[in-house]
């Protein structure tokens, strides 16, 4: 086993608190990640708050080294700097695996934290750490050019914007819209804009609009104002809703062109009330998407390298890490906390 040191909460609501424990000796198809940064996402705050598994060990956007490959390992080597996303194993038998979506396992893949390994029977710690051991196929080499410590939160936020976007063919000629402008928010409008498309940022806080457009925005709806919403009825291809609180949807359902797609990627809590008619009228659908398998996480990692994207972040220490988490429930953060784990 390889001892491993770390940050962990011990119940539900617990603050994070040094702790060691120990990972797995590699198997012959794993790799050992040297973790240089984490990023820090809404989901570790709901996973403290609410989960099962504790001591609880967050964290599930990485970028790192190798510093130890399996005896079947041959795509990577000592020394190369790679990333880890928040899905680390997956049956590998079953239509989504095999289509290389394997964030779809029909079995439910293995998630960086908060579960248990299959393969050892050990709950499995995030990236609040200073090693991660993973099958190295849930390996990312990352590209050259692109910055360890921004690209970090392109694990979680870079393919949950990416994967819907590419999907539902966002690119020239299309009008597309970003519901807020937080962690996720402020990717998928550097990878819309990037894509090509018209974007449109929506944001409740007027103070933004001169950073969107800054980052890629072609225009900034105030979606607290009813007369700027009102007018932007029927103008949209695609609207991404990346919100994580509570909102009513039926205006960006309104603001849709006729077979318009709104995709909801944020998480608030409780239910979502749509009206039939938003739906009906226009024939708009509403549709969902969460994370992405290897070979679409692959193709992020190399759009963004192309493109020179990562977030925009601020740099915390991982005795920070409270900090971190009680100012990204207060949204006081633009726009993802990055803790270096080498400053541990």
């Amino acid at each position: 086993m390889r001892n491993i040191s770390g940050w962990a909460a011990h119940h539900r609501n617990g603050p994070l608190e040094p702790w060691n424990f120990t990972r797995r000796d590699l198997l012959p198809d794993d790799v050992a990640v040297r973790v240089d940064y984490c990023g820090v996402c809404s989901s570790d705050i709901s996973a403290i708050r609410h989960g099962d598994v504790f001591p609880l060990v967050p964290g599930h956007e990485m970028t790192g080294e190798i510093l130890e490959v399996g005896s079947a390992v041959t795509n990577f080597r000592t020394g190369d700097k790679v990333a880890v996303g928040n899905i680390i194993d997956s049956c590998g038998t079953c239509t989504p695996c095999r289509a290389g979506r394997e964030n779809w396992c029909e079995h439910f893949p293995t998630l960086t934290y908060g579960n248990t390994d299959p393969k050892d029977g050990l709950p499995t710690r995030g990236g609040y750490s200073s090693q991660y051991v993973l099958p190295a196929k849930f390996t990312y080499h990352l590209p050259e050019g692109l910055d360890p410590a921004g690209a970090a939160p392109l694990m979680c936020a870079g393919i949950t914007t990416y994967s819907p976007m590419k999907r539902w063919g966002v690119g020239p000629g299309k009008t597309v819209g970003v519901v807020g402008m937080g962690g996720l928010g402020h990717i998928a409008l550097k990878i819309a804009h990037a894509l090509g498309a018209e974007v449109v940022q929506f944001t409740r806080t007027a103070d933004k609009a001169a950073e969107a457009r800054a980052l890629g925005a072609h225009d900034v709806v105030l979606s607290t104002d009813d007369e700027q919403m009102a007018a932007q009825a029927g103008r949209f291809d695609f609207i991404l809703d990346t919100v994580g609180a509570p909102h009513s949807i039926d205006p960006y359902l309104t603001a849709l062109a006729m077979d318009g797609t709104l995709c909801v990627v944020g998480i608030p809590e409780g239910d979502i009330a749509v009206n039939p008619l938003s739906l009906i009228q226009g024939a708009k659908t509403l549709a969902g998407a969460g994370s992405g398998g290897t070979a679409e996480t692959r193709e992020m990692l190399d759009f963004c390298a192309e493109h020179g994207i990562t977030a925009e972040i601020e740099l915390m220490r991982p005795d920070q890490a409270n900090q971190a988490l009680e100012r990204l429930a207060r949204n006081d953060v633009r726009y993802r906390f990055v803790l270096d784990m080498t400053a541990a």
